[in-house]
């Protein structure tokens, strides 16, 4: 039986000598060492190595691949049919995944990243319009100043309250920053 070293390994798989090193020491897969302490994989570790390959492109952790693979009789490599019922027990987290995902994206189109964080239709930075009970303007740029510490210094927004707070490089009139 012809044997691969970790360069040919690495060069069929695609995959770096040194995630080959790390996937072995994980005990994802395994090599023999010949009398000069080389690593010797055998052909189907390509298999093996494709599958946890193609396992992570998914997203699935290297931990749950280990416990997946650990499932196989006797250590051997993935079948068609092992990876159709193991990818079948990923299913479930896949979908709640790409759900999540979904729902990102779609969120991301509902702010116009104007950057005030307070309209009430910003979900992912600004959920129910909290940052508007603070007051106007983009409350999460909004900088106090203050001249000493623990002073803040009055003036800039006329009210003299010593509460003056700016839009970090932008024009703040009549409340609004832009």
């Amino acid at each position: 039986m012809h044997e691969l070293t970790v360069g040919q390994l690495a060069e069929r798989s695609g995959v770096a000598v040194s995630a080959l090193h790390f996937y072995e020491s994980k005990g994802l897969i395994s090599s023999r060492r010949t009398a000069g302490n080389q690593r010797r994989f055998t052909r189907d570790t390509l298999r093996r190595v494709s599958f946890i390959r193609v396992s992570q492109r998914v997203g699935i952790p290297l931990s749950q691949i280990k416990e997946a693979l650990s499932t196989l009789p006797e250590g051997r490599t993935p079948t068609v049919d092992d990876w159709a019922r193991l990818s079948e027990t990923w299913r479930e987290e896949l979908d709640e995944r790409i759900a999540q995902l979904l729902n990102l994206r779609d969120s991301l189109t509902e702010c116009i990243g104007c950057g005030c964080l307070s309209i009430n239709k910003c979900a992912l930075a600004n959920p129910y319009d909290r940052l508007g009970d603070e007051g106007p303007g983009p409350r999460r740029l909004l900088v106090r100043h203050t001249d000493a510490p623990g002073r803040a210094r009055s003036g800039g927004d006329g009210n003299g309250d010593g509460t003056e707070e700016h839009h970090r490089g932008g024009n703040c009139d009549a409340g609004s920053c832009t």
